[in-house]
């Protein structure tokens, strides 16, 4: 690797490099190291926010190097806040399986599967016993675990601490040691884990780890980081119509990192995108179907991207209703409601769903906005009713 190439990786896309000088003059060896990466199937999909740190993995592997996956089938179960105020709710071992397997599916959209070697906890954690596990928390002290900033905030504010939330920082810093990890990436919420392994590698007598954090990226909603749990997600499964114009509605102050972090577009390029937007001889609009575009062709190929654009442009831009939306029945029977037909039609996940959506006058028919429930039986045959703002329905 040349020392531009170096600066590039180290760069580009990341938050935090420690320590910086001890991982540049491994990448300068020419050695093949081992990147190692988490993760723990609290949920079944990955979004935009998991590939920031995935496209970094990629690039490594392009150089070389070689990808651990480790799936945290055990601590799932244990849960992690990792920022949040709240515990992470435990998770069967059923659940855990089938979240990890949609999981491994999405991973590989971005990561090469023929360069990764795909680990489980439960490999070495079945085999702990109590006095693993003593021996395990007497290398650490609560004081030191008070220091993670979302415990300390919860203790100070006497919100509880579950024990076993404090096993969780050991058990990630254990995994580093079983695969003798040379380099841990994360986000930038991890840090503190991360950290924990690499002084346990040095405790053991291993060569610490190198951390490399990359930055959360911010959600939709332009305010928090993104997160299904808060509906200002972009997920790499989802249907490229859908991606594209939830990249679309993105605030442009985000542009310009969302093209950082999430597509290959040249730094020059971006750097004469910021600029112009900055003297306004462009178009933010412009920039942005380049990103939605960028985004859909990472997950879906060229021809999706160009579609999903002429899509947009369509129903969004001229107001056009699509050709190829849902057909609901208003002769199923008196008492089928539309929030009920919507939800069987697959335009909303649940009954529930549907009604939050007619409470923010987000259900339309005929252009107009609805907020009360209606018959399926009183709704005028060829009607149009759009839903949220990517969904369309006629009957």
């Amino acid at each position: 690797m040349t020392d531009p190439d170096i600066r590039w990786l180290l760069k580009r896309g990341v938050a935090e490099t420690i320590v910086e000088d001890e991982l540049v003059k491994l990448l300068e060896s020419g050695k093949p190291l081992r990147l190692k990466q988490g993760f723990d199937p609290s949920c079944p999909d990955i979004h935009l926010g998991h590939v920031v740190g995935l496209r970094k993995l990629r690039q490594f592997q392009e150089r070389g190097h070689q990808v651990v996956l480790i799936v945290g089938d055990w601590t799932a179960q244990i849960g992690d806040p990792s920022g949040a105020s709240a515990t992470r709710p435990m998770l069967s071992s059923e659940e855990v399986q089938a979240n990890a397997q949609t999981y491994l599916n999405q991973f590989f959209k971005v990561v090469d599967r023929q360069k990764t070697e795909v680990r489980w906890q439960s490999e070495w954690f079945a085999k702990f016993g109590l006095a693993d596990v003593i021996k395990l928390t007497s290398r650490f002290t609560v004081a030191q675990f008070l220091a993670r900033e979302d415990f300390g905030q919860r203790y100070s504010s006497g919100r509880p601490i579950a024990i076993t939330e404090l096993l969780y920082p050991l058990l990630q810093a254990y995994d580093s040691v079983v695969i003798e990890a040379d380099v841990e990436f994360g986000g930038t919420d991890q840090k503190f884990n991360c950290l924990v392994g690499r002084e346990l590698q040095q405790m053991l007598g291993q060569r610490p780890q190198q951390v490399f954090l990359v930055p959360l990226l911010v959600g939709t909603d332009g305010s928090q980081k993104m997160s299904k749990s808060l509906g200002n997600y972009i997920g790499v499964d989802e249907p490229p119509n859908d991606i594209y114009g939830k990249a679309m509605s993105i605030p442009d102050s985000l542009i310009i990192d969302y093209l950082e972090l999430v597509t290959d577009v040249p730094d020059e390029e971006i750097a004469e995108f910021k600029e112009q937007m900055a003297n306004q001889s462009l178009n933010p609009m412009n920039v942005k179907k380049r990103l939605a575009h960028e985004i859909v062709a990472q997950f879906h190929g060229g021809q999706a991207a160009r579609d999903a654009e002429d899509h947009f442009s369509k129903v969004f831009q001229r107001r056009e209703v699509p050709g190829d939306i849902v057909t609901l029945s208003t002769s199923i029977g008196l008492g089928t409601t539309l929030t009920a037909e919507l939800t069987r039609a697959g335009l909303t996940k649940s009954r529930s769903e549907a009604r939050r959506l007619l409470a923010h006058g987000a259900i339309e028919i005929n252009g107009e906005t609805i907020t009360e429930d209606v018959e399926m039986a009183r709704i005028e045959k060829g009607s149009i009713i759009k839903v949220g703002k990517r969904r369309f329905a006629s009957t």
